[in-house]
């Protein structure tokens, strides 16, 4: 099989992430997408990030319909910091003879050498599915300078543009703004039932 790896603090999971994750799974032919919940990535310490749990919950809630998606706690069954290489490596023993492909946007393919073991990193995923913004410039020459063996790796996702963010949507509720359209019915109704984000 070919393992897609959808990794994020989804805080909360939005249809953006839907729609970029169903685009990658057609357009690289990935068997099973795994969404990967991060509790707490490394370049996101110090920022405010909800409860583990309750984005646990919103995350199972927005797949559960989706055969295709499953979610991953490979990054919450361990002790941090979190970085993608070691996510890889436990899931490259869990699913020994299937490809991994690991999806990440035009942003975090440039900020690529500045990550965590890069090189071992590239060299761990048989793919990387890079979700590119209309417009996006990405220098490839340049990256393979840094990370040799890149190149061959990456396969570009045309993917749509949608300016929604879980930033944005938290913002939203915590003001009372709507926010019904940018979620499914299910997380929507979740989130008012819950207090999520409403403090």
């Amino acid at each position: 099989m070919r393992i897609g790896v959808f990794g994020g603090t989804f805080d909360p999971p939005h249809l953006g992430h839907l729609i970029l994750a169903d685009e990658a799974r057609y357009q690289l032919g990935i068997d099973l997408l795994l969404w990967v919940l991060t509790p707490a990535p490394p370049h996101k310490l110090g920022q405010s990030i909800s409860p583990t749990d309750q984005r646990l919950k919103l995350v199972k809630k927005t797949i559960e319909k989706n055969p295709n998606f499953t979610l991953s706690t490979v990054e919450l069954d361990r002790p941090g910091p979190h970085y993608v290489i070691d996510t890889i490596r436990l899931l490259k023993e869990k699913f020994l003879n299937d490809e991994i492909c690991y999806l990440m946007g035009g942003d975090s393919l440039r900020n690529l050498p500045k990550w965590n073991e890069p090189i071992d990193f590239i060299w761990s995923c048989d793919k990387l599915g890079v979700m590119r913004r209309p417009g996006d410039r990405i220098d490839l020459e340049e990256l393979e300078e840094k990370i040799p063996g890149i190149t061959a790796r990456v396969t570009f996702i045309d993917a749509p543009l949608l300016e929604i963010s879980s930033s944005q949507i938290r913002e939203r509720i915590s003001q009372g703004r709507p926010f019904q359209y940018y979620l499914l019915p299910e997380v929507y109704s979740m989130i008012l039932n819950s207090g999520y984000y409403q403090e």
